[in-house]
């Protein structure tokens, strides 16, 4: 049996290559987002375990409101410095400023550079160490002059003497560069970030709104004396008040929260590795559905020489698995060099130039990719394999393939697992699956309901392609395509339903986001009065900030009408981390948004008072006259009144305040500014106006409602180009599937073939009948994957109505793109197995067994 088992593998190469694609390139996935996100992490705890060589002991306070490494920058007064410099055993003290995105350039075309995400720091320049050194120029001595790292200077093109502008926590304003500096090992930066350095005082004024104040003080230790033995002298000297910590812990932090930035990215990659599993699973099986009906016979034959049923079970599984192994292999070898590949893209383009970290293969990739790739061929392989053991030995003597389960049991069966999906899927929507739950009960439940639907396809599959064959019927063969497609209607199902996966992932997350923007608009439309909106687009959940003044200038032009200013930051409040918004004018906001008073009043907002939404005020217990203790980013821990409370809406929800209190917030200056313009007056005329209020805001536009709506958008659009080419890789195992599907049924069908040329079928009108069957095939796969893309998308809006997501919209253009797609998908696979069928020889073909 063994040796029967590979003789029948070796003598099917095509089928072998086809089978082992789709596996290996679901283990090509794997492999490669662990190598990827291996290789990164590894880089870069190489670069920090450098970063603070010249630390031996840093001292900084505690952050009121931890947001880990975004969290605002917490001060400490400048007279520690000489505190600590008195401690035993300290050779030297530096007082050290440092903001994340605090720093940032304006570019030649007048906007403010980006960074693909990598901070934008400002810092104090402290002079020349081990770890930074200048490259030309020197450091700044008066508060006009800074010095950049190296990757600032290659972006813009800038060297010493050059003038910049530069956005702080104060509005756009120009330095001169004297000096250009890198890192140890000759790095530009460390991970693609800019970097701008000022003089001390200029960077505590700039980068903390405060003076004779730094973010941390580092001290270096005396000749003999450990990092631990100092870290403990300090602790001793300063008490609990501040955190303490040795280079080595600092770089053991740095390396936590890089893998915990890491492994979101690594969840992501594997997310859709698993998709490209899930969808290859559906080309194995119905290679070897195939595989097995073609082998009928000759499994028969085997049982009438007294082969056992277990023994027939292990050749179809013993093939399963040396294709597992093979494909696996490949896999894992294509998904190193991928892996490698896309890290050296990374380090080249958006990582600053760093240095690698010499490839290394971890286990969880070997493991990780082999055992995937195994497993999934083998389990996959199961029901094909349990089927060929029930072969019965009379069935060598006549063309049958082995007895299959009735459609309406596996439609049964299919109805009832998709239930079960779409209430998991319901429950997490709805946050009843338990706390910290909803995130896996929703996937799970989206895992569940795929294959539940997957399992209802073959009972669809005859009427529905039936009725798309329609258009194929006028012409032979057409027809001849259209009753070949709807023959086998469960493999056409499980053909189709590879195409299906793919295409209603994209379909629900399009219909996500086009639902999001309606939403937006309707919002726009139904709820704020402002005809213009000052905002600029988040960065760390935050949007930049502009000059208050702007809003007072606003208020004095002519045609406006009313301005409201909005603040934003993160605060503790009840002991939980939450958004905190303060207006300008709590009045203006009632009327302007349209805001529906349940208790209390809104009106009149001041300094120490909440106004919040009905929703979060049942949560937490809340009435009108209640308090609720709040810490701000700065100042001490303090208690807020509950003023009033309103009816929660699209356009208004949560904690609202007095602009009072932006004081202490990180910034204190506003993040967006609405404008209602006065009747008759030009809204064009007033934006250009407001328009020229912000030219020293680069990060900062103004918009029209529309404008508004694009820009709160774009983001989608990035989110769904980013998703379509991740989803490029089901497609392409989806088009495989197709492709071995035909080809094996045209080795299947040979002597069917053959008698058609015989009757005469031309090799053209051949061709026809298997493009025919494969455009069938693929359009129903792109059809079900619309229906079922479409009605995911649209439970998981009626999920989100609490989250001010009340309209559903559908992508009509992208849904019709889809349906175009998938009838190509169908000619372009067709193409091979085509030729393969008006090739044959008809002679040949008819004697054939």
């Amino acid at each position: 049996m063994l040796r029967a088992t590979v003789k029948s593998l070796l003598s099917h190469k095509l089928r072998l290559l086809l089978s082992g694609l789709a596996v290996a390139l679901g283990v090509l996935a794997v492999s490669g987002a662990l190598v990827l996100t291996s290789t990164l992490s590894r880089t870069y705890t190489d670069m920090f375990s450098t970063a603070y060589d010249s630390i031996d002991v840093s001292v900084t306070a505690r952050p009121k409101v931890d947001l880990g490494y975004s969290s605002a920058p917490t001060t400490l007064p400048a007279d520690l410095v000489d505190r600590l410099r008195a401690v035993p055993g300290v050779a030297r003290v530096t007082g050290s400023v440092s903001s994340v995105d605090g720093a940032r350039v304006v570019g030649p075309d007048g906007k403010v550079l980006t960074s693909f995400g990598a901070p934008r720091f400002g810092v104090n320049w402290t002079g020349e160490d081990d770890f930074v050194a200048l490259r030309t120029g020197r450091g700044p001595l008066t508060d006009d002059e800074v010095v950049i790292n190296g990757e600032l200077a290659d972006a813009t093109g800038s060297t010493v003497g050059d003038r910049i502008d530069v956005v702080t926590l104060e509005p756009r304003r120009g330095f001169t560069i004297v000096g250009v500096f890198g890192y140890a090992g000759d790095r530009n930066s460390l991970a693609g970030e800019t970097m701008v350095a000022f003089t001390t005082p200029a960077a505590q004024r700039l980068l903390l709104g405060e003076e004779n104040v730094f973010t941390s003080v580092d001290l270096r230790a005396a000749a003999g004396v450990t990092e631990a033995q100092l870290r403990d002298r300090v602790t001793a000297e300063l008490g609990g008040a501040y955190r303490v910590q040795t280079g080595a812990e600092l770089t053991a932090e740095a390396g936590r929260q890089l893998d915990e930035g890491l492994r979101f990215f690594n969840y992501i990659l594997l997310g859709f590795a698993f998709v490209a599993l899930f969808v290859g699973v559906f080309l194995i099986v119905n290679t070897f559905s195939i595989v097995v009906a073609q082998r009928v016979r000759e499994l028969a034959l085997m049982r009438a020489m007294g082969a056992s049923r277990g023994q027939l079970l292990a050749s179809v599984e013993f093939e399963a698995l040396l294709v597992g192994v093979v494909a696996s292999v490949v896999g894992l070898l294509l998904g190193i060099g991928t892996g490698r590949l896309l890290a050296w893209l990374y380090a080249t383009y958006l990582g600053g130039g760093v240095t690698l970290a010499p490839l290394a293969v971890p286990l969880s990739a070997v493991v990780g990719g082999l055992g995937v790739g195994i497993g999934v061929t083998v389990v996959a392989a199961l029901l094909p394999a349990l089927r060929a053991a029930r072969v019965a030995p009379v069935a060598a003597m006549q063309e049958s393939a082995a007895p299959g389960v009735r459609l309406s049991r596996i439609a049964a069966v299919g109805g009832a697992v998709t239930v079960v999906g779409a209430a998991t899927m319901l429950a997490g929507l709805t946050d009843r699956a338990g706390e910290g739950n909803s995130l896996i009960a929703l996937l799970v439940g989206l895992l569940v309901t795929l294959v539940g639907i997957t399992a209802l396809t073959p009972a669809l599959a005859r009427p529905v392609v039936a009725a798309l064959g329609a258009v194929f019927r006028r012409w032979t063969p057409g027809r001849l395509g259209e009753r070949n497609s709807t023959r086998n209607p469960r493999r056409t199902a499980i053909t189709a339903a590879a195409l299906m996966i793919g295409i209603a992932l994209i379909t629900g997350i399009n219909v996500i986001l086009t639902s999001v923007t309606r939403s937006v608009e309707h919002v726009m439309d139904d709820r704020i009065s402002a005809e213009l909106i000052i905002a600029g687009d988040p960065v760390n959940g935050l949007r930049p900030n502009f000059d208050t003044a702007v809003l007072d200038r606003a208020r004095a032009l002519p045609g406006v009408d009313a301005v409201l200013g909005t603040y934003a930051d993160v605060a503790l409040v009840d002991g939980e981390q939450t958004l905190v918004v303060a207006v300008t004018d709590s009045t203006t906001m009632h009327s302007m948004f349209g805001m529906t008073v349940t208790a209390g009043s809104l009106d009149g907002l001041g300094a120490g008072e909440f106004v919040i939404d009905e929703k979060t005020a049942a949560g937490k217990g809340l009435h009108v006259g209640d308090t609720v203790p709040v810490q701000l980013t700065k100042g001490a821990a303090r208690t807020f009144t509950v003023k009033g409370i309103y009816e929660q809406t699209a356009a208004g929800s949560g904690w609202m305040t007095s602009a009072a209190e932006a004081a202490n917030f990180r910034a204190a200056d506003p993040s967006m500014g609405f404008v209602d313009v006065a009747p008759g007056a030009s809204v064009a005329t007033v934006k250009a106006h407001v328009a020229d209020l912000l030219a020293d805001s680069p990060e900062v536009s103004v918009a029209d409602r529309s404008g508004f709506v694009r820009q709160q958008t774009r983001v989608l659009d990035t989110v769904l180009a980013m998703v379509q080419i991740l989803m490029a890789l089901s497609i392409v195992i989806a088009v495989l599937g197709i492709v071995n599907t035909l080809a094996l049924s045209v080795i299947e069908r040979t002597r069917e073939f053959g008698l058609l040329r015989a009757i005469g079928l031309g090799r053209g009108q051949m061709m026809e009948m298997v493009g025919a069957e494969s455009v069938l095939i693929s359009v129903f796969g792109a059809v079900l994957g619309l229906v079922v893309g479409v009605g995911l998308g649209v439970a998981v809006v009626l999920g989100l109505r609490d989250e001010g997501i009340t309209t559903i919209a559908l992508p009509w253009s992208q849904m019709a793109t889809y349906l175009v797609l998938g009838a190509v998908i169908g000619l372009v696979a067709a193409v091979l197995p085509a030729i393969r069928a008006a090739r044959l020889d008809v002679l040949n073909a008819i004697a054939y067994e």
